[in-house]
């Protein structure tokens, strides 16, 4: 018989790990470490688990936190994932330490771009984001003004900027 991952998370899901056993260990957790670290109710660890698990299971009580953490965890792996892009993208046009040319600080800055580019499509071709808010349609319809007035704007940035070769009497 072959289970795959999707089957085990599938049936974990149902026995009620994601909703229950994982949200009071991160709770637990994170209570338990306050609470040594501050040293609020002293250094017996015995007192320290069973205020944490009380305030974990407590937690847990009307299925509040669940669903809290349904929500904000997936969302937050997507900022992340997105996050990831960004520092890959601005890295890969990141000059070298030591390296000087009069592309090596410009071009940290089309890694940026390139990054923030990736991550409004992504967002804007998802289902579950394009629904909810509108956003997906509304950029589809304007990506080209957009890109002209990013353009135009880092034009004026450009052109806008005292040179280095200016020399300042006074």
């Amino acid at each position: 018989m072959v289970i795959t991952i999707t089957e085990v998370l599938n049936i974990w899901n149902e026995m009620g790990v994601f909703s229950y056993v994982i949200p009071f260990l991160l709770i637990f957790a994170v209570i338990y470490a306050i609470l040594w670290k501050t040293k609020m109710l002293g250094e017996e660890k015995p007192i320290l688990a069973i205020v944490s698990v009380s305030i974990g299971l407590l937690s847990l009580q009307f299925d509040f936190v669940s669903e809290f953490f349904a929500v904000i965890f997936p969302r937050f792996g997507v900022g992340l994932a997105l996050f990831l892009v960004l520092v890959i993208m601005i890295g890969f046009f990141w000059p070298e330490s030591g390296e000087s040319s009069v592309w090596s600080g410009h071009t940290k800055w089309i890694g940026f771009v390139i990054g923030v580019g990736v991550a409004i499509w992504s967002l804007s071709s998802w289902d579950q984001w394009s629904g909810q808010v509108g956003f997906g349609g509304w950029f589809v319809q304007n990506v080209w003004a957009l890109i002209i007035l990013g353009v135009l704007i880092a034009v004026i940035i450009i052109v806008a900027r005292p040179g280095k070769d200016k020399v300042v009497q006074g």
